[in-house]
């Protein structure tokens, strides 16, 4: 199964979800069993499978071949090359590949002034106007690669321009960006691209992300902070008749294999291997040439061999373009089409069948709880008037006041109710007193103050470490008012469960560890690259305090940001339950009691009332039926692997 057909595979196993839950919201609405609560949460499942993407990122030094490899994985199709792909640097800047109908076939390009703002990549996406934009025609090979040569386009700029947009200027042989005769430097004259093409694959959500070398990404902060950390695999090239160099195993050390990072989904390419073919040698001692550079890539970069894959992509991109089977069993690239299908497809859909799974399951418990609610209400209803068969006037009367008392009991208990909707006010303002962007915004600048004030590099260190130390806190600090919250409403549940009958199951339950993890990637980031003694001692304190914030500050305040939403949509779904099990359940009592009012007035209508409450049961067991049915459907289609076979049989 290749990497297409897998990933065509994924897109039919999440259309199908997507299927269910259209279905299931269009029941509800047809049962008038729907609520606010549910249609936003199930709203929010549809638009996250919509919007659900697979990040790949390409990582190399420039001429490894990082684009050619991308043009035989994805664009051979084409009967051409799509990326420029020739010596020396070809992509300049961070290029992502992917396609939004919502918009034409484009490049959009941001311009590289936009460094000298304190705005982020993301935050500029949300301003088309800041952006160049090209028209691109995707029936026209020459046309493409014409218009995706501006991701290649260079500017000369004075050294001291050079140095304010990011590009540091040294002696060293690894430096790409050095000052010629005339005082002036060579860089990138765009800051990100966006390539908005309707490949197939790009078409399913499939985001390609190309990177420039070296020095190009140590520049860009949000791609070594945020983009390559999320990307779902990452493929590091490597050029097979060099091994390893210096600068590969930079990049490796600190934007890729970081200790403690994400190890799984980090694929390594020794790219080339053509260049040792060698028609004086056999393929024998050929394949054994190559197992060695393997061998030494495995120990030098502390992988295991499976994870590292020879392979030509340039022969392979030929192979596939003139359909010549035997060279492109030479290129090896089908091996490493086989390992990204086997291990990324899968790897992502468990993440996306973990980041739903719970979701559903809650809003469809809540609903089977409503009709098994609404059920018990009636039986009861039933039991009642069934025993008014044949009794008299005094009789009905008597079981009307019985309703009647326990109606005012009930809502003399929704005191208590009431007392926990403002004890639970009360803790979700303690809650976003820590977890609340304002907070944060209060450390940033008490952060910046100090840092500007700092006379040693010991204080500015300080500074950073404590900004971190109290953005750790305010995330232990809301963990505990989370835990809090959980506790008060378990406690709630039961007694309002053991007292009125209503079925309200466990509270949902929430967790910050994601958040708290990010917090300790940033922090670690920021160590090895701002808050280090090299930084510390070579770079001055304004350009230290002026990183921190346009770098690392920025994505702690994303990491809250999210962290909010997340709670808020929580504080919501655990409340939720129970608001709409009360309004049940009075509702229930206010039809039992006009129900007996109704027979007290004529006892004529005992009978009718009974058949057509036999009947509103029978319709509520069908729906209660049909909801299992709609729960299993989806249980049985999420649990399903990706693979045609699979699809086929369930189909």
């Amino acid at each position: 199964m290749t990497l297409a057909q897998h990933f065509a595979a994924y897109s039919e196993w999440r259309s199908r979800i997507s299927g269910v839950l259209d279905a299931f919201a269009a029941w509800l609405v047809e049962h008038e069993l729907t609520d606010a609560q549910t249609d936003r949460r199930i709203a929010h499942l549809l638009e996250k499978l919509r919007e659900d993407r697979l990040h790949v990122a390409f990582v190399a030094e420039f001429s490894r071949g990082k684009s050619e490899l991308i043009n035989a994985i994805f664009f051979a199709g084409y009967g051409n090359r799509i990326l420029p792909s020739t010596a020396g640097r070809t992509t300049m800047c961070p290029t992502e590949l992917m396609y939004d109908r919502s918009k034409p076939p484009s490049i959009e390009l941001l311009p590289i002034e936009t460094r000298e703002s304190n705005s982020s990549i993301g935050e500029y996406k949300r301003f088309p106007d800041e952006w160049e934009f090209i028209p691109i025609d995707p029936g026209s090979a020459d046309g493409m690669q014409n218009a995706l040569r501006h991701v290649s386009d260079v500017v000369r700029v004075d050294a001291a321009r050079a140095e304010r947009l990011g590009f540091a200027l040294t002696d060293g042989d690894s430096t790409i960006f050095r000052v010629d005769e005339q005082g002036t430097v060579e860089i990138p004259r765009w800051r990100h691209a966006v390539i908005n093409f309707p490949h197939p694959l790009l078409a399913q959500g499939l985001v390609i992300l190309d990177t420039p070398g070296l020095n190009a990404i140590g520049t860009e902060p949000e791609l070594t902070l945020s983009l390559l950390p999320n990307a779902h695999a990452v493929l590091f090239i490597l050029a097979a008749d060099t091994g390893v160099t210096q600068s590969d195993l930079t990049v490796w050390r600190d934007h890729i294999g970081t200790p403690g990072g994400r190890k799984k989904g980090r694929i390594v390419v020794l790219n080339k291997i053509d260049s040792l073919w060698d028609e004086l040698k056999s393929s024998e001692e050929i394949d054994a040439e190559i197992t060695r550079q393997v061998d030494t890539c495995a120990w030098t970069l502390d992988l295991p061999e499976d994870q590292i894959f020879p392979v030509s992509a340039q022969k392979a991109l030929v192979a596939k373009i003139n359909g010549d089977a035997e060279l492109l069993r030479r290129s090896r690239l089908e091996d490493l089409e086989h390992a990204l299908s086997e291990e990324l497809i899968p790897a992502k859909q468990e993440i996306v069948r973990d980041g739903i799974d719970a979701e559903f399951a809650d809003c469809h418990q809540r609903i089977r709880g409503l009709l098994e609610s609404r059920l018990a209400g009636l039986r009861e209803q039933l039991t009642e008037l069934a025993e008014l068969r044949g009794k008299n006037k005094g009789v009905v009367e008597y079981m009307m006041g019985k309703v009647r008392g326990e109606k005012e009991e009930f809502e003399s208990g929704l005191q208590r109710y009431y007392a926990v909707r403002s004890i639970f006010s009360q803790l979700t303002n303690k809650l976003f007193a820590h977890l609340g962007l304002d907070s944060l915004r209060l450390l940033s600048t008490s952060t910046r103050e100090k840092m500007v004030k700092a006379t040693f590099s010991s204080t500015l260190s300080e500074a950073m470490k404590q900004f971190f130390a109290v953005a750790r806190g305010n995330l232990t600090s809301s963990d505990a008012e989370v835990a809090e919250i959980i506790t008060m409403m378990e406690a709630i549940y039961k007694k309002f469960a053991v007292e009125h009958g209503l079925k309200l199951g466990t509270p949902i339950g929430f967790s910050l560890l994601t958040y708290e993890k990010e917090i300790d990637r940033l922090d670690q980031w920021c160590n090895t690259h701002i808050n280090s003694m090299f930084q510390l001692l070579t770079h001055e304190k304004s350009q230290l305090t002026q990183r921190f914030f346009e770098e690392v500050a920025i994505q702690v305040r994303k990491t809250f940001e999210h962290a909010n939403r997340d709670a808020e949509s929580w504080l919501k779904a655990i409340m939720a339950p129970m608001e709409i099990q009360i309004r049940e359940h009075q509702i229930q009592l206010k039809r039992r009691l006009e129900s007996i009012k109704r027979i007290h007035q004529a006892t004529d209508t005992l009978e009718e009332r009974i058949e057509e409450l036999v009947h509103v049961e029978g319709k509520l067991v069908m729906q209660i039926e049909a909801l299992g049915r709609i729960g299993n459907d989806f249980r049985e289609i999420l649990r399903q692997t990706v693979s045609s076979e699979d699809l086929r049989s369930a189909a």
